[in-house]
């Protein structure tokens, strides 16, 4: 992922913000490896929120700076996920967070068991 001038505030580094930005990202290419999109699970009424994130900063990326953003799922429930997330540049570590994602009704705003189809594929995945 590479950071733009529309990612940076006026000391020319990445808005503390923008590292949650990328961070979701990630997490949505890593929903796609699943054959899963944001739009077609609220097509079925299901929807993924964060429930917290704790993050930590280390050292500030900067314009045109290319970035890896990595996912790790520490913990899969019926209707949440766990990830460990890191945004380096090469092998530096510039910002780390735990991520807790719930599943929740489109139409209620409530805790939902996510798709079993999805839950299934994710569950297959990590178990090999």
């Amino acid at each position: 992922m590479r950071v733009y001038i529309e990612d940076t505030d006026a000391g020319g580094i990445v808005y503390y913000v923008n590292y949650l930005k990328f961070m979701e990202r990630a997490r949505t290419e890593w929903l796609r490896t699943f054959g899963y999109q944001h739009y077609t699970l609220a097509d079925e009424n299901f929807l993924f929120v964060v429930q917290s994130a704790n993050v930590r900063y280390v050292t500030p990326a900067r314009i045109d700076d290319q970035l890896d953003v990595q996912v790790v799922l520490k913990k899969l429930g019926r209707a949440s996920f766990q990830f460990e997330q890191r945004v380096l540049r090469g092998t530096e570590l510039l910002c780390e967070a735990d991520v807790r994602v719930g599943c929740i009704r489109g139409d209620t705003f409530r805790p939902a068991p996510m798709p079993v189809t999805l839950y299934q594929k994710i569950s297959q995945e990590i178990s090999a």
